[in-house]
């Protein structure tokens, strides 16, 4: 076997979620993320495809964060022979087990609903995983903080560097010989209100660039479009429901909730967080603000303070969020998932869709194929649970939540590396946006930048 590195894109590749990346030199192997495929059923079908190599072959895992499709093919690869370690900061170990639990669960309730209702094309339906697969998955994860090199083998090893995407998100450092990789995994944004910025980073043969916002820049932020959508809401007796991922996004959006009541913006009406997930998120990131993690601003405790002074309610068990389908007056609903692809929010939309009085916003990037891009889009019927469901509620899109990167933060963080990378690989995007910012690489920084297939293996300097 040679002793040349290659790096495989196993994921991520011409598409937004699935990233999966293996680095291999001689016997050792190793995958930087190892996310699930979501959006179109095209790309969701990939998640049944096993990796075209033995699970149980691979020495070890490496999360940049705690995010579904980087962390949520995890219990499937265990099931089919990983037991190798998985390497994560504390913060992405403590979020990633609530992620996966709560996918485990998703799965289990939506095979066994399909099953029920009769219109799943399988028979029976089954998850791709269960929860004694996320169990047996967890005791494998390692944790390591921040600026720590940690060997994996005899010839590898990676440090992990502060992103600023979400809490105990990281990009890798991954040394394989004498090179070395960065794979950013999601790069936060200068401007998060809760996270330092992303650091700088070193001087490296390749780089694995994410591209989610690849061909735009995002727009100064307008709270007064989230203002308008509450306002107008409440005035006409509806419900505002704001799918909401339950990690980062639930802690931004009442951040900015809490912000616009306390100005006088909008009315003062309750605010439901109907979703387990991001309450048990919410308890990691007041620990997080607690001991004044290193991560976050100095003024991060501004969370504690909003979540104190709000008229919050925590909604845990099913009756509760079902009474929420048809609430008695005018409130918040903040539910997972965030592309309403999941979760307690497809049963709000499935009632709250069909009465113009009501609102739905949108906080974030909403994949190809998610019912929330379809509403982004314009959809007159949503299909949920086999049947279709009249979209007649507004529908407001606010950009205002992103912490991704966008094209222009993503070439100033790049231009900030101690030296310029031989090759930039940029991947995690749909194809035009991907294409886009490899251009805006070549062109303004003069790299060479090259979108990867599928399936391609490249050697590494």
């Amino acid at each position: 076997m040679t002793d040349h590195p290659f790096l495989t894109f196993h994921g991520a590749a011409g598409t937004v979620t699935g990233s999966r990346f293996l680095i291999q030199r001689g016997n050792s192997r190793v995958l930087v993320d190892c996310g699930l495929y979501q959006g179109l059923a095209s790309l969701r079908r990939m998640n049944w495809t096993q990796l075209p190599l033995p699970a149980a072959s691979l020495d070890a895992v490496v999360l940049t964060h705690a995010h579904l499709d980087h962390c949520g093919y995890l219990p499937r690869l265990v099931r089919d022979g990983f037991t190798g370690r998985v390497l994560c900061t504390p913060d992405t170990a403590a979020l990633a087990a609530i992620v996966l639990r709560d996918s485990a669960h998703l799965q289990e309730e939506d095979a066994r609903y399909a099953n029920k209702a009769g219109y799943s094309k399988h028979r029976p339906a089954v998850p791709l995983y269960d929860t004694a697969d996320v169990e047996r998955t967890l005791p494998l994860i390692t944790e390591i903080d921040h600026g720590v090199r940690t060997t994996i083998g005899p010839d590898m090893a990676v440090t992990l560097e502060p992103a600023g995407h979400i809490l105990g998100s990281s990009f890798a450092v991954l040394e394989t010989g004498a090179s070395r990789t960065v794979f950013s995994g999601d790069l936060g944004r200068p401007s998060h209100p809760l996270l330092r910025p992303p650091a700088p980073p070193p001087a490296v043969g390749t780089m694995v660039v994410e591209s989610t916002y690849g061909d735009r820049t995002h727009p100064a932020p307008d709270p007064g479009v989230l203002a308008a959508a509450v306002t107008n809401t409440v005035e006409r007796g509806g419900v505002v429901l704001i799918p909401a991922f339950a990690v980062d996004r639930t802690e931004l959006v009442i951040l900015a909730l809490y912000d616009l009541m306390s100005s006088g913006q909008i009315p003062v009406v309750p605010v439901y967080v109907d979703s387990p997930m991001a309450l048990t998120t919410l308890d990691v990131y007041r620990r997080a603000v607690s001991r004044r993690s290193p991560q976050l601003r100095p003024d991060a405790k501004v969370l504690l303070e909003a979540m104190d002074r709000l008229d919050l309610h925590a909604v845990r068990d099913p009756e509760e969020s079902a009474r929420l389908n048809s609430p008695r007056h005018p409130c918040i609903i903040v539910s997972a998932s965030g592309m309403a692809t999941g979760g307690r929010v497809v049963h709000h939309l499935a009632d709250q869709l069909p009465n113009r009085r009501n609102t739905v916003v949108l906080t974030g990037y909403q994949a190809e194929g998610t019912r929330g891009r379809k509403l982004q889009e314009g959809e007159r019927n949503l299909k949920m649970y086999g049947r279709y469901v009249p979209v007649r509620a507004e529908i407001v899109s606010v950009q205002d939540f992103s912490v991704h990167a966008d094209a222009a933060e993503m070439l100033a963080w790049l231009g900030s590396a101690a030296g310029a990378p031989n090759t930039v690989y940029v991947v995690h995007g749909e194809a035009h946006a991907s294409a886009a910012l490899a251009r805006r690489i070549e062109d303004e920084l003069g790299w060479t930048a090259v979108v990867p297939e599928l399936g391609e293996r490249v050697r590494l300097d």
